[in-house]
């Protein structure tokens, strides 16, 4: 499976990972489709102070950032 993975950094010092291949690959991706496309998933952003790609395509921070916290990695499937 390819890998969809960003490196996070937050404002308050927490670091981890966001892996998104499961999501971009599975049959229920739904927007998230688009970021099979390397040169759109490459795209990623932060439009204030939310994970964002073209096309309307963003990440729940504070998901994220609990997630993250926790875990140290926020898997999305």
């Amino acid at each position: 499976m390819p890998n969809y993975e960003l490196e996070v950094e937050f404002n308050d010092g927490t670091h981890g990972f966001v892996e998104m291949s499961s999501l971009i690959m599975s049959n229920h991706a739904g927007v998230f489709a688009a970021l099979k496309d390397r040169d759109i998933f490459n795209q990623a952003h932060l439009e204030y102070e939310v994970l964002t790609w073209p096309g309307e395509i963003d990440l729940a921070p504070d998901a994220m950032h609990d997630a993250v916290r926790k875990n140290g990695r926020w898997v999305l499937q």
